[in-house]
């Protein structure tokens, strides 16, 4: 793979270069090499794949010591080595934006006319509830429609929030169509930032089309390409409230720029697996990930490929 800097790193909607967080990058790491293995990763093969793209050791060890205290990840030690593998926590947040990458696709065109509508009522002392509260709605594609109540389009899953022992007793939550007098397409406009979810997709388009057109030569930093290409296309689909097409402006990019990522990755995918299988060393995860939820049926285009095999360790390991 050429130079990962020749398509450029992360950018946000000004332009300017943002390289992904060493988080971000770590969930895609997780998400496209452990989840649904079962398996612990060797910390050196954990430091030494992020090495090649560009997070020093102190940052990657950094990350881990944080997703642990965050239980996200579980520490599992072997002899002198140290390894980590996925909590339920964290295989239910790969496993959400799994779905959103491979299988939702990033364009709805296959709405039902259908809303969700949550109203809220927090007391004034609850601040910290409250904003947890709105975090929640926006993760799950909700804007705000007026004063405390939020809407989103489609049947939204709202049951972390209403089985929250917090939250829930203040939260009623409702499911309507909206009447022929209303200006749906003026309400999504006035309801979410439609310029700067463009703006990240057409950035995003604009960076990888040469990449994914062909340009460019194979070489050993294919799997740190695919780790950035796969953080920034999720970070843009899980910031999209997939809102209906239908009530898009014309020359929505999100069609335009997801075909660039497929083309992409299509074009990584194979030999960054290869170097993932030559660098990675496992062992069996003593809590295996929970049975995957059942999901729509799959895009056209093929999901990642499947996680790693365990690697036999040598009596020295």
């Amino acid at each position: 793979m050429g130079d990962v800097r020749t398509h450029r790193e992360q950018r946000g909607t000004g332009g300017d270069e943002v390289a992904p967080r060493p988080q971000s990058l770590m969930l895609t790491f997780l998400g496209n090499f452990v989840l649904g293995g079962d398996v612990c990763v060797y910390s050196g093969s954990i430091i030494e794949v992020f090495g090649r793209a560009g997070i020093g050791e102190h940052a990657t060890r950094s990350t881990l010591t944080r997703m642990v205290n965050r239980g996200l990840l579980q520490r599992r030690r072997e002899g002198r080595r140290m390894y980590f593998g996925l909590t339920e926590r964290a295989s239910a947040i790969l496993r959400d934006g799994e779905y959103r990458v491979w299988r939702r696709g990033a364009v709805n065109d296959h709405w039902d006319g259908t809303w969700t509508l949550l109203a809220f009522s927090l007391p004034e002392s609850s601040q910290r509830q409250r904003h947890d509260l709105r975090s929640q709605l926006a993760w799950a594609g909700f804007g705000p429609l007026i004063g405390g109540l939020w809407i989103a389009p489609g049947t939204a899953d709202v049951t972390t929030i209403t089985e929250d022992p917090e939250l829930g007793p203040y939260v009623r939550v409702f499911r309507s169509t909206a009447d022929p007098a209303t200006d749906i397409d003026r309400m999504v406009h006035d309801t979410w930032d439609l310029a700067a979810t463009s703006a990240g997709y057409v950035a995003f388009r604009d960076r990888w089309a040469a990449f994914a057109d062909g340009h460019g030569a194979p070489g050993p930093d294919a799997l740190s390409v695919k780790l950035r290409l796969l953080t920034e296309w999720l970070q843009i689909v899980r910031a999209d409230p997939h809102l209906p097409v239908r009530h898009l402006p014309a020359d929505w990019p999100a069609s335009s720029a997801e075909d660039v990522f497929r083309r992409a990755d299509a074009r990584v995918d194979a030999p960054a697996r290869a170097l993932a299988a030559e660098l990675l060393k496992t062992v069996p995860n003593p809590v295996p990930n929970p049975a995957r939820h059942p999901a729509p049926d799959p895009a056209p285009d093929p999901a990642p490929g499947p996680a790693l095999p365990v690697q036999k360790r040598s009596p020295k390991s």
